[in-house]
């Protein structure tokens, strides 16, 4: 049956690009929807800050009226001048399993990259480091996070026939929380604190953490700086990421370190898991999806990382250990039992030696495909 590629030109077209992954996906038990509102805040222009350095263009495809596929194709410029590639992203990619329509949807994103004087495609990737990315690639049948993509296995053979390859991988591990704080990190983390002369910070509520909220973009923003496709944030997109998720975010999930001036030099961010509950509110809030989040968020025994960051000059020189030590005793205290690291670059050694500690296992894999254009 041919393939009607359609650029979408309305809210309402929005709204069904957003929400055809809940067909495509009914009935599968890994498979997590995003947060609807958020899905639309980040791909709406008038509402993501980030089109005021990014240009993108959203496709359906469609046969005999059904909607059968989707992709977003975004043209980063700071990307291009930070990292001096003319590369064109795609993200937001699902299709059926047929062959002629990933070849439309992706077809109509490599004529935009020609069009725009693109040398290549790579993605999935999102306008920041912060949307989700990677193409799952192993681990089909390991439940999702609300931080990252979920896809069928045969996306993989459909990107190859296209002529995509690998251009870098992401690995994911699950841990299990010992029934003990574990002493080897303890000693460490006292240790780096009384070397160092640094302190946890202590907030009690979330107005006070939001105080530290531009000094924790900051040190994001230099740790980061040379991640894969990592681009600087804007202040108003910091102040757009504040607004739209430190509301899920509790201090106690946060432990920040604080050096002797009361600069912030590390940070972590973890949640408890809201894989569960987004699969029963069908990622929308209302009219009762929020009571499945607040439950979740409450009383869990799962817990998501998401982001963890160490200034430079204090690397390898214990203070992960300082913020392991504080969320292993909050875990405990709260009846965590495992954690989900969330993507971490294949490459990256420091993240993964933080794990020697605990028992785990790298379940999942996810892979940014890249194609370079004649």
């Amino acid at each position: 049956m041919a393939v009607e590629i359609k650029e979408i030109a309305t809210l309402k077209e929005l709204k069904a690009f957003v929400r055809f992954p809940q067909a495509l996906y009914r009935g599968n038990p890994y498979w997590v929807p995003a947060l609807e509102f958020d899905e639309l805040n980040t791909l709406r222009r008038d509402k993501n800050p980030a089109f005021e350095h990014c240009e993108a263009k959203y496709w359906l495809a469609y046969q005999g009226g059904r909607i059968v596929g989707r992709v977003a194709a975004i043209l980063n410029h700071k990307h291009i001048e930070k990292w001096n590639q003319r590369y064109l992203r795609f993200g937001w990619l699902d299709f059926v399993d047929d062959p002629a329509v990933s070849e439309a949807l992706m077809g109509a994103v490599e004529a935009w990259a020609k069009e725009t004087g693109m040398t290549a495609v790579h993605g999935p990737l999102g306008f920041t480091d912060l949307d989700r990315e990677g193409m799952l690639v192993e681990g089909f049948d390991e439940l999702g996070t609300l931080a990252t993509l979920y896809n069928h296995p045969y996306y993989v053979k459909h990107m190859q026939r296209l002529g995509y390859v690998k251009d870098t991988d992401w690995v994911e591990y699950e841990m299990t929380v010992p029934a003990e704080p574990n002493e080897t990190i303890a000693r460490i983390a006292d240790i780096a604190l009384r070397r160092n002369k640094l302190t946890l910070l202590d907030v009690r509520n979330k107005r006070d953490l939001l105080l530290y909220t531009k000094d924790l973009f900051a040190l994001l923003g230099e740790v980061y700086a040379q991640l894969y496709g990592f681009v600087p944030l804007t202040e108003k997109q910091v102040e757009a990421y504040v607004k739209q998720y430190f509301g899920f975010v509790t201090p106690d999930f946060v432990p920040a370190v604080l050096d002797r001036d009361g600069k912030m030099v590390a940070f972590g961010i973890v949640m408890p898991s809201l894989s569960r509950a987004l699969q029963k509110s069908k990622g929308r809030l209302f009219p009762f999806g929020f009571i499945h989040l607040l439950r979740a968020l409450k009383k869990n025994d799962r817990a998501d990382l998401y982001l963890v960051g160490v200034k430079t000059e204090y690397q390898g020189k214990g203070v992960n250990a300082i913020l392991m030590n504080q969320m292993h005793r909050v875990f405990l205290r709260l009846g965590i039992t495992s954690v989900e690291t969330n993507p971490e670059l294949e490459t990256n050694a420091n993240v993964q030696g933080q794990w020697k500690y605990y028992e785990r296992r790298q379940h999942k894999r996810r892979r940014c495909f890249i194609k370079h254009l004649d």
